[in-house]
Protein backbone atom coordinates (compact mmCIF):
# COMPACT_ATOMS: atom_id res chain seq x y z
CA UNK A 1 0.00 0.00 0.00
CA UNK A 2 2.78 2.42 0.92
CA UNK A 3 4.49 1.89 -2.43
CA UNK A 4 1.24 2.41 -4.34
CA UNK A 5 0.68 5.72 -2.55
CA UNK A 6 4.14 7.15 -3.15
CA UNK A 7 4.03 5.94 -6.76
CA UNK A 8 0.75 7.87 -7.02
CA UNK A 9 -1.07 4.72 -8.12
CA UNK A 10 -3.39 4.95 -5.12
CA UNK A 11 -5.09 7.76 -3.23
CA UNK A 12 -5.44 8.41 0.48
CA UNK A 13 -8.76 9.70 1.83
CA UNK A 14 -9.48 11.55 5.05
CA UNK A 15 -13.08 11.29 6.28
CA UNK A 16 -14.08 14.22 8.48
CA UNK A 17 -12.35 17.54 7.79
CA UNK A 18 -12.56 19.36 11.10
CA UNK A 19 -9.82 20.46 13.50
CA UNK A 20 -8.14 17.06 13.19
CA UNK A 21 -8.93 15.85 9.69
CA UNK A 22 -8.13 18.90 7.60
CA UNK A 23 -4.52 19.38 8.82
CA UNK A 24 -3.90 15.66 8.27
CA UNK A 25 -5.36 15.77 4.77
CA UNK A 26 -3.33 18.82 3.74
CA UNK A 27 -0.10 17.42 5.19
CA UNK A 28 -0.47 14.19 3.21
CA UNK A 29 -1.55 16.14 0.11
CA UNK A 30 1.93 17.66 -0.10
CA UNK A 31 3.32 14.17 -0.61
CA UNK A 32 0.63 12.00 -2.25
CA UNK A 33 -2.83 12.36 -3.90
CA UNK A 34 -5.54 12.91 -1.27
CA UNK A 35 -9.34 12.95 -1.20
CA UNK A 36 -10.81 15.11 1.55
CA UNK A 37 -14.32 13.88 2.39
CA UNK A 38 -16.90 15.62 4.57
CA UNK A 39 -20.69 15.29 4.71
CA UNK A 40 -21.19 19.06 5.03
CA UNK A 41 -21.40 20.58 1.54
CA UNK A 42 -20.95 24.13 2.85
CA UNK A 43 -17.64 23.20 4.49
CA UNK A 44 -16.51 21.49 1.28
CA UNK A 45 -17.22 24.66 -0.72
CA UNK A 46 -15.20 26.74 1.75
CA UNK A 47 -12.21 24.40 1.59
CA UNK A 48 -12.30 24.40 -2.20
CA UNK A 49 -11.72 28.15 -1.88
CA UNK A 50 -8.81 27.65 0.51
CA UNK A 51 -10.79 28.57 3.62
CA UNK A 52 -10.57 26.54 6.82
CA UNK A 53 -14.07 26.47 8.38
CA UNK A 54 -12.43 25.97 11.79
CA UNK A 55 -10.31 29.13 11.40
CA UNK A 56 -7.15 27.25 12.36
CA UNK A 57 -5.27 27.28 9.04
CA UNK A 58 -4.34 30.16 6.77
CA UNK A 59 -5.00 30.13 3.02
CA UNK A 60 -1.32 29.34 2.42
CA UNK A 61 -1.81 25.93 4.05
CA UNK A 62 -3.86 24.84 1.03
CA UNK A 63 -1.18 25.79 -1.50
CA UNK A 64 0.87 23.09 -3.21
CA UNK A 65 -1.52 20.34 -2.15
CA UNK A 66 -2.80 17.56 -4.41
CA UNK A 67 -6.22 17.27 -2.80
CA UNK A 68 -9.81 16.86 -3.97
CA UNK A 69 -12.49 18.06 -1.55
CA UNK A 70 -15.79 16.23 -1.93
CA UNK A 71 -18.96 14.95 -0.29
CA UNK A 72 -19.48 12.33 -3.02
CA UNK A 73 -19.18 8.61 -2.33
CA UNK A 74 -18.31 8.02 -5.97
CA UNK A 75 -15.21 10.17 -5.59
CA UNK A 76 -14.39 8.60 -2.23
CA UNK A 77 -14.35 5.14 -3.85
CA UNK A 78 -11.20 6.14 -5.72
CA UNK A 79 -9.21 5.94 -2.49
CA UNK A 80 -7.44 2.85 -1.15
CA UNK A 81 -6.19 4.14 2.20
CA UNK A 82 -8.88 5.65 4.45
CA UNK A 83 -8.30 7.74 7.58
CA UNK A 84 -11.30 8.44 9.83
CA UNK A 85 -11.09 11.69 11.80
CA UNK A 86 -14.66 12.40 12.89
CA UNK A 87 -15.61 13.73 16.35
CA UNK A 88 -16.40 11.43 19.28
CA UNK A 89 -18.35 13.52 21.81
CA UNK A 90 -20.44 12.56 24.83
CA UNK A 91 -24.15 13.23 25.25
CA UNK A 92 -25.85 15.28 27.96
CA UNK A 93 -25.45 12.35 30.36
CA UNK A 94 -21.72 11.98 29.60
CA UNK A 95 -22.32 8.76 27.69
CA UNK A 96 -20.10 8.25 24.60
CA UNK A 97 -21.86 9.31 21.40
CA UNK A 98 -20.60 6.93 18.74
CA UNK A 99 -22.99 8.10 16.03
CA UNK A 100 -20.36 10.06 14.03
CA UNK A 101 -17.79 7.26 14.07
CA UNK A 102 -20.41 4.59 13.27
CA UNK A 103 -21.76 6.71 10.40
CA UNK A 104 -18.21 7.03 9.10
CA UNK A 105 -17.89 3.24 9.36
CA UNK A 106 -21.04 2.91 7.26
CA UNK A 107 -19.54 5.25 4.67
CA UNK A 108 -16.39 3.14 4.50
CA UNK A 109 -18.45 -0.04 4.25
CA UNK A 110 -20.07 1.35 1.11
CA UNK A 111 -16.82 2.22 -0.69
CA UNK A 112 -14.10 -0.13 0.56
CA UNK A 113 -12.50 -2.67 -1.79
CA UNK A 114 -10.23 -5.68 -1.45
CA UNK A 115 -6.71 -4.64 -0.56
CA UNK A 116 -7.74 -1.33 1.03
CA UNK A 117 -6.62 0.04 4.41
CA UNK A 118 -8.74 1.77 7.07
CA UNK A 119 -7.17 3.70 9.95
CA UNK A 120 -9.27 5.35 12.67
CA UNK A 121 -7.92 8.45 14.41
CA UNK A 122 -11.06 9.39 16.38
CA UNK A 123 -10.64 9.07 20.14
CA UNK A 124 -12.55 6.04 21.43
CA UNK A 125 -12.43 3.57 24.33
CA UNK A 126 -10.22 0.49 23.99
CA UNK A 127 -11.98 -2.06 21.83
CA UNK A 128 -14.28 0.34 19.98
CA UNK A 129 -12.45 0.18 16.64
CA UNK A 130 -12.60 -3.62 16.45
CA UNK A 131 -15.80 -4.29 18.40
CA UNK A 132 -18.06 -1.46 17.22
CA UNK A 133 -16.70 0.00 13.98
CA UNK A 134 -15.25 -3.07 12.25
CA UNK A 135 -18.52 -5.10 12.25
CA UNK A 136 -20.30 -2.22 10.49
CA UNK A 137 -17.65 -2.11 7.76
CA UNK A 138 -17.63 -5.87 7.29
CA UNK A 139 -21.43 -6.13 7.18
CA UNK A 140 -21.93 -3.42 4.55
CA UNK A 141 -18.93 -4.32 2.41
CA UNK A 142 -19.17 -8.10 2.61
CA UNK A 143 -15.41 -8.11 3.13
CA UNK A 144 -13.40 -9.50 6.04
CA UNK A 145 -10.68 -7.79 8.03
CA UNK A 146 -7.12 -9.11 7.60
CA UNK A 147 -7.96 -11.35 4.63
CA UNK A 148 -9.71 -8.73 2.43
CA UNK A 149 -8.68 -5.39 3.93
CA UNK A 150 -6.53 -4.10 6.77
CA UNK A 151 -7.65 -2.20 9.86
CA UNK A 152 -5.55 0.12 11.99
CA UNK A 153 -5.73 2.82 14.65
CA UNK A 154 -3.56 5.89 15.10
CA UNK A 155 -4.84 8.37 17.71
CA UNK A 156 -4.87 12.04 16.77
CA UNK A 157 -2.72 14.45 18.77
CA UNK A 158 -3.81 17.73 17.22
CA UNK A 159 -3.70 20.65 19.67
CA UNK A 160 -5.85 23.56 18.36
CA UNK A 161 -3.99 26.87 18.32
CA UNK A 162 -0.59 25.26 18.92
CA UNK A 163 1.82 26.21 16.14
CA UNK A 164 4.77 24.43 17.76
CA UNK A 165 3.37 20.95 18.42
CA UNK A 166 1.95 20.04 15.02
CA UNK A 167 1.21 16.79 13.20
CA UNK A 168 4.76 16.65 11.85
CA UNK A 169 6.51 17.36 15.15
CA UNK A 170 4.62 15.00 17.49
CA UNK A 171 5.51 11.30 17.62
CA UNK A 172 2.63 9.35 16.09
CA UNK A 173 1.31 6.20 17.73
CA UNK A 174 0.27 3.63 15.11
CA UNK A 175 -1.22 0.15 15.25
CA UNK A 176 -2.56 -2.47 12.87
CA UNK A 177 -4.55 -5.69 12.76
CA UNK A 178 -1.42 -7.73 11.96
CA UNK A 179 2.33 -7.30 11.50
CA UNK A 180 2.04 -6.43 7.80
CA UNK A 181 -0.55 -3.72 8.32
CA UNK A 182 1.41 -2.24 11.23
CA UNK A 183 4.48 -1.74 9.03
CA UNK A 184 2.52 -0.38 6.06
CA UNK A 185 0.56 2.07 8.24
CA UNK A 186 3.73 3.17 10.00
CA UNK A 187 5.50 3.87 6.70
CA UNK A 188 2.52 5.88 5.41
CA UNK A 189 2.52 8.12 8.50
CA UNK A 190 6.30 8.48 8.35
CA UNK A 191 5.73 10.36 5.09
CA UNK A 192 4.42 13.33 7.07
CA UNK A 193 5.49 12.84 10.70
CA UNK A 194 9.14 13.90 10.93
CA UNK A 195 9.19 13.17 14.68
CA UNK A 196 8.73 9.49 13.90
CA UNK A 197 6.15 6.87 14.84
CA UNK A 198 5.67 4.53 17.79
CA UNK A 199 4.45 1.08 16.81
CA UNK A 200 1.91 -0.14 19.37
CA UNK A 201 1.54 -3.90 19.83
CA UNK A 202 -2.16 -3.89 18.99
CA UNK A 203 -5.11 -1.60 18.26
CA UNK A 204 -6.44 -1.69 21.84
CA UNK A 205 -3.10 -0.50 23.23
CA UNK A 206 -3.11 2.47 20.85
CA UNK A 207 -6.71 3.32 21.79
CA UNK A 208 -5.90 3.09 25.49
CA UNK A 209 -2.78 5.24 25.12
CA UNK A 210 -4.83 8.10 23.70
CA UNK A 211 -7.46 7.84 26.42
CA UNK A 212 -4.99 7.97 29.30
CA UNK A 213 -3.04 10.91 27.83
CA UNK A 214 -6.03 13.15 28.46
CA UNK A 215 -7.28 11.34 31.55
CA UNK A 216 -3.93 12.01 33.20
CA UNK A 217 -4.14 15.71 32.40
CA UNK A 218 -7.74 15.82 33.59
CA UNK A 219 -6.85 14.31 36.95
CA UNK A 220 -3.88 16.61 37.46
CA UNK A 221 -5.97 19.69 36.70
CA UNK A 222 -8.70 18.38 39.01
CA UNK A 223 -6.14 18.20 41.81
CA UNK A 224 -5.14 21.80 41.13
CA UNK A 225 -8.80 22.88 41.12
CA UNK A 226 -9.45 21.14 44.43
CA UNK A 227 -6.33 22.71 45.92
CA UNK A 228 -7.54 26.07 44.65
CA UNK A 229 -10.82 25.68 46.55
CA UNK A 230 -8.93 24.69 49.71
CA UNK A 231 -6.37 27.48 49.44
CA UNK A 232 -9.12 30.02 48.83
CA UNK A 233 -10.57 29.14 52.23
CA UNK A 234 -7.11 29.76 53.71
CA UNK A 235 -6.74 33.11 51.91
CA UNK A 236 -3.71 31.76 50.05
CA UNK A 237 -3.13 32.51 46.36
CA UNK A 238 -2.93 29.20 44.52
CA UNK A 239 -0.57 30.50 41.84
CA UNK A 240 1.90 31.69 44.47
CA UNK A 241 1.79 28.23 46.02
CA UNK A 242 2.37 26.56 42.64
CA UNK A 243 5.21 28.96 41.89
CA UNK A 244 6.93 28.03 45.14
CA UNK A 245 6.30 24.28 44.76
CA UNK A 246 7.46 24.45 41.14
CA UNK A 247 11.02 25.16 42.27
CA UNK A 248 11.38 21.43 42.97
CA UNK A 249 12.72 19.57 39.94
CA UNK A 250 10.04 16.90 39.78
CA UNK A 251 6.95 18.99 40.56
CA UNK A 252 4.41 18.81 37.73
CA UNK A 253 3.37 22.33 36.76
CA UNK A 254 -0.35 22.03 36.19
CA UNK A 255 -2.74 24.92 36.91
CA UNK A 256 -6.37 25.24 37.97
CA UNK A 257 -9.01 26.36 35.47
CA UNK A 258 -12.11 25.47 33.50
CA UNK A 259 -11.64 22.14 31.73
CA UNK A 260 -13.47 22.00 28.42
CA UNK A 261 -12.69 21.27 24.81
CA UNK A 262 -13.01 18.15 22.69
CA UNK A 263 -10.46 16.03 24.56
CA UNK A 264 -9.67 16.49 28.24
CA UNK A 265 -13.25 17.08 29.34
CA UNK A 266 -14.61 14.23 27.19
CA UNK A 267 -12.13 11.38 26.81
CA UNK A 268 -12.13 10.18 30.45
CA UNK A 269 -15.86 9.42 30.13
CA UNK A 270 -15.08 6.98 27.30
CA UNK A 271 -12.76 5.07 29.59
CA UNK A 272 -15.10 5.04 32.59
CA UNK A 273 -18.00 3.99 30.33
CA UNK A 274 -16.08 0.97 29.08
CA UNK A 275 -14.88 0.16 32.60
CA UNK A 276 -18.49 0.16 33.84
CA UNK A 277 -19.50 -2.09 30.95
CA UNK A 278 -16.84 -4.53 32.18
CA UNK A 279 -18.16 -4.38 35.74
CA UNK A 280 -15.72 -1.89 37.23
CA UNK A 281 -16.81 1.44 38.70
CA UNK A 282 -14.07 4.02 38.36
CA UNK A 283 -13.56 6.15 41.45
CA UNK A 284 -10.48 8.31 40.92
CA UNK A 285 -11.24 9.24 37.30
CA UNK A 286 -14.90 10.12 37.98
CA UNK A 287 -13.92 12.08 41.09
CA UNK A 288 -11.64 14.21 38.93
CA UNK A 289 -14.37 14.66 36.35
CA UNK A 290 -16.81 15.75 39.05
CA UNK A 291 -14.42 18.39 40.38
CA UNK A 292 -13.66 19.81 36.94
CA UNK A 293 -17.26 19.74 35.74
CA UNK A 294 -18.35 21.77 38.77
CA UNK A 295 -15.76 24.53 38.51
CA UNK A 296 -18.06 26.76 36.45
CA UNK A 297 -20.65 26.76 39.23
CA UNK A 298 -17.93 27.39 41.81
CA UNK A 299 -16.66 30.45 39.94
CA UNK A 300 -20.20 31.83 39.57
CA UNK A 301 -20.83 31.28 43.30
CA UNK A 302 -17.71 33.26 44.25
CA UNK A 303 -18.81 36.16 42.03
CA UNK A 304 -22.35 36.13 43.43
CA UNK A 305 -21.01 36.13 46.98
CA UNK A 306 -18.94 39.21 46.20
CA UNK A 307 -21.92 41.03 44.70
CA UNK A 308 -24.16 40.19 47.66
CA UNK A 309 -21.50 41.34 50.11
CA UNK A 310 -20.79 44.63 48.34
CA UNK A 311 -24.11 45.74 46.82
CA UNK A 312 -26.75 43.21 47.80
CA UNK A 313 -28.65 43.82 44.57
CA UNK A 314 -28.02 40.69 42.52
CA UNK A 315 -30.86 41.11 40.00
CA UNK A 316 -29.66 44.50 38.81
CA UNK A 317 -25.98 43.52 38.84
CA UNK A 318 -23.92 43.21 35.66
CA UNK A 319 -21.08 40.80 34.99
CA UNK A 320 -18.73 40.76 32.02
CA UNK A 321 -17.25 37.41 30.97
CA UNK A 322 -14.08 37.84 28.92
CA UNK A 323 -13.45 34.71 26.88
CA UNK A 324 -15.89 32.12 25.57
CA UNK A 325 -13.65 29.60 23.81
CA UNK A 326 -12.42 26.49 25.60
CA UNK A 327 -8.79 27.69 25.54
CA UNK A 328 -6.73 30.72 24.64
CA UNK A 329 -6.16 32.09 21.15
CA UNK A 330 -8.52 29.74 19.29
CA UNK A 331 -12.06 30.02 17.94
CA UNK A 332 -12.99 26.53 19.19
CA UNK A 333 -16.05 26.61 21.47
CA UNK A 334 -16.60 22.85 21.67
CA UNK A 335 -17.50 21.83 25.22
CA UNK A 336 -16.51 25.26 26.52
CA UNK A 337 -17.10 25.34 30.25
CA UNK A 338 -17.47 29.10 30.09
CA UNK A 339 -21.09 28.30 29.29
CA UNK A 340 -21.40 26.73 32.75
CA UNK A 341 -20.30 30.00 34.33
CA UNK A 342 -22.78 32.01 32.27
CA UNK A 343 -25.61 29.59 32.96
CA UNK A 344 -24.95 29.59 36.71
CA UNK A 345 -24.84 33.40 36.86
CA UNK A 346 -28.09 33.70 34.94
CA UNK A 347 -29.77 31.33 37.38
CA UNK A 348 -29.28 34.13 39.91
CA UNK A 349 -30.84 36.58 37.39
CA UNK A 350 -27.54 38.38 36.90
CA UNK A 351 -27.18 40.42 33.69
CA UNK A 352 -24.30 38.79 31.82
CA UNK A 353 -22.33 40.15 28.87
CA UNK A 354 -19.85 37.91 27.07
CA UNK A 355 -17.05 39.05 24.77
CA UNK A 356 -14.36 37.14 22.91
CA UNK A 357 -12.02 38.20 20.08
CA UNK A 358 -12.03 34.72 18.52
CA UNK A 359 -15.43 33.09 19.06
CA UNK A 360 -18.32 33.36 16.62
CA UNK A 361 -21.43 34.90 18.17
CA UNK A 362 -23.89 32.91 16.06
CA UNK A 363 -22.14 29.65 16.91
CA UNK A 364 -22.31 30.47 20.62
CA UNK A 365 -25.97 31.36 20.33
CA UNK A 366 -26.71 28.09 18.57
CA UNK A 367 -24.66 25.95 20.94
CA UNK A 368 -25.20 27.61 24.32
CA UNK A 369 -28.01 30.12 23.96
CA UNK A 370 -25.99 33.32 24.34
CA UNK A 371 -24.10 35.51 21.90
CA UNK A 372 -21.30 38.05 22.16
CA UNK A 373 -21.62 41.66 23.31
CA UNK A 374 -20.02 44.15 20.94
CA UNK A 375 -20.28 47.20 23.21
CA UNK A 376 -18.54 46.79 26.55
CA UNK A 377 -20.22 48.77 29.33
CA UNK A 378 -18.49 50.70 32.12
CA UNK A 379 -20.53 49.71 35.15
CA UNK A 380 -19.89 46.02 35.77
CA UNK A 381 -20.06 44.59 39.25
CA UNK A 382 -17.58 41.93 38.22
CA UNK A 383 -15.40 40.90 35.30
CA UNK A 384 -14.45 37.24 34.85
CA UNK A 385 -11.41 36.52 32.69
CA UNK A 386 -11.76 32.86 31.74
CA UNK A 387 -8.93 32.28 29.25
CA UNK A 388 -5.65 34.15 28.68
CA UNK A 389 -6.23 35.32 25.11
CA UNK A 390 -3.24 37.31 23.84
CA UNK A 391 -5.52 40.34 23.48
CA UNK A 392 -6.07 40.30 27.25
CA UNK A 393 -2.47 40.02 28.35
CA UNK A 394 -1.65 43.74 28.17
CA UNK A 395 -4.83 45.03 29.79
CA UNK A 396 -4.06 46.75 33.07
CA UNK A 397 -5.45 48.00 36.35
CA UNK A 398 -6.75 51.21 34.78
CA UNK A 399 -8.67 49.27 32.14
CA UNK A 400 -10.53 47.19 34.68
CA UNK A 401 -11.13 50.17 36.95
CA UNK A 402 -12.62 51.94 33.94
CA UNK A 403 -15.22 49.25 33.18
CA UNK A 404 -16.25 48.31 36.73
CA UNK A 405 -17.99 49.94 39.66
CA UNK A 406 -15.98 51.00 42.69
CA UNK A 407 -16.79 47.74 44.46
CA UNK A 408 -16.10 45.69 41.31
CA UNK A 409 -14.41 42.31 41.28
CA UNK A 410 -11.76 41.16 38.82
CA UNK A 411 -12.03 37.35 38.77
CA UNK A 412 -8.88 36.24 36.97
CA UNK A 413 -9.23 32.47 36.59
CA UNK A 414 -5.78 31.87 35.10
CA UNK A 415 -3.88 34.33 37.27
CA UNK A 416 -2.58 36.50 34.43
CA UNK A 417 -3.04 39.76 36.40
CA UNK A 418 -1.60 38.57 39.68
CA UNK A 419 -0.08 41.51 41.61
CA UNK A 420 -1.25 43.90 38.87
CA UNK A 421 -4.75 44.83 40.11
CA UNK A 422 -4.92 47.31 43.00
CA UNK A 423 -7.95 49.55 42.34
CA UNK A 424 -10.47 46.76 42.42
CA UNK A 425 -10.95 43.57 44.41
CA UNK A 426 -8.90 40.80 42.85
CA UNK A 427 -9.56 37.05 42.98
CA UNK A 428 -8.17 34.09 41.08
CA UNK A 429 -8.47 30.33 41.24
Amino acid sequence: MYQQLIDRKAKLAVIGLGYVGLPIALEFARKIPVIGFDIHAKRIDMMKQGIDPSNELEKEAFEGCDITFTDSLDVLREAKFFIVAVPTPVDDHNVPDLIPVLKASETIGKVIKKGDYVVFESTVYPGCTEEDCLPVIEKLSGLSNVTDFKLGYSPERINPGDKQHTLATIIKVVSGCDAESLEEIAKVYELVVTAGVHRASCIKVAEAAKIIENTQRDLNIALMNELSVIFDKMNINTYEVLEAAGTKWNFLKFQPGLVGGHCIGVDPYYLTYKAKELGYHSEVILAGRSINDNMGKYVAKKVIQHIIKNSGDVKSSKVLVKGATFKENVSDIRNSKVSDVVKALKEYYVNVDVEDPYANSDDLKHEYGFGLEKNIARDYDAVIITVPHREYMNLDDNYYAGITKQHGLVADLKGIYRNKISNRTYWSL
